[in-house]
């Protein structure tokens, strides 16, 4: 059985359509739902050239859409690096082809390089896990790494996030081992890649709705649950006020926080999936 925890309208962050599926939900940070995953450019409109940074790269097949965003919200200048919060294939999809493009630099985990140096795979996903036919589907799912070896550097190991003074990197693995999530204490805003999301990514009708709920990681591809749970703690300890996640809608404000505290204390029921429940946490 799957436990979920609904959330009502009230959770769903204000925002902004600027067309083409690009969204603002602060005024330097819009995303862009490539597919199935979420791109997050952060900068303020018209950034200049280096004057913002791209958050994943997405699906294969959503280069164009990306760049049509980045036209849009910074009239095409270049980033000043790319950070990728994990390398699973629907988070990297058109990033060897926009580093070269941009010749910009990558940031990474150091957890995290292998799976971005061309140097190891991930392990095979969990197909049991349940809860739609995504985790039935999963095998067909790349593994392989990406190869940004050239560009590819690790994120600052005192926490610092290059070009976003304002932000800090935390590691959240447990999805990954390199997992990242991206925080700014200023107003409490929070980056959480796939440490958690906010849609049911195990049910393809989930997907393509776009129901607002609050999950664990993906099941299917999330290898290390006692690291996902003691991810998902020191998150919702953050309180945050806004969350962009990888997958699913932005949420805010108190019902947000309240289902996020929720999954971290019932995070093996609500999150893991059932075939491994009281054998992992």
């Amino acid at each position: 059985m799957t436990v979920q925890i609904a959330l009502s309208d009230e959770a769903a962050a204000p925002h902004k359509d600027l067309g083409g599926g690009l969204h603002e939900v602060a005024s330097d940070i819009a995303y862009l739902r490539a597919m199935l995953v979420n791109v997050i450019l952060v900068g303020p409109p018209g950034a200049g050239d280096r004057g913002w940074v791209l958050v994943d790269t997405g699906v294969t097949g959503t280069k164009s859409a990306i760049l049509k965003a980045v036209e849009s919200r910074f009239g095409g200048s270049r980033p000043a690096a790319i950070v990728q919060t994990h390398g699973h294939f629907d988070h990297v999809g058109a990033l060897v082809d926009l580093s070269e493009m941009w010749d910009a630099p990558v940031l990474a985990h150091q957890a995290e390089l292998p799976f971005l140096d061309g140097q190891q795979s991930y392990p095979p996903p969990d197909t049991k896990a349940g809860g739609g036919i995504m985790p039935k589907l999963a095998s067909l799912f790349p593994t392989a790494p990406v190869d940004v070896a050239q560009r590819l550097s690790a994120l600052p190991a005192d926490g610092t996030v290059p070009h976003l003074p304002d932000w800090r990197w935390i590691h959240t693995p447990g999805h990954t081992p390199g997992h990242v999530s991206l925080w700014r204490a200023q107003d409490r805003t929070l980056i959480a890649g796939d440490a958690f999301i906010t849609t049911g990514q195990e049910s393809a009708y989930e997907v393509a709705m776009q129901t607002l709920e609050m999950h664990g990681p993906p099941r299917y591809f999330t290898p290390d649950w006692p690291s996902a749970a003691a991810s998902v703690a020191k998150l919702a300890a953050l309180e945050p006020q806004l969350v962009v996640t990888g997958h699913g809608r932005p949420a805010a404000g108190p019902v947000m926080r309240q289902a996020l505290r929720e999954l971290a204390t019932d995070f093996e029921n609500i999150a893991v999936p059932e075939h491994l429940r009281h054998s992992h946490l």
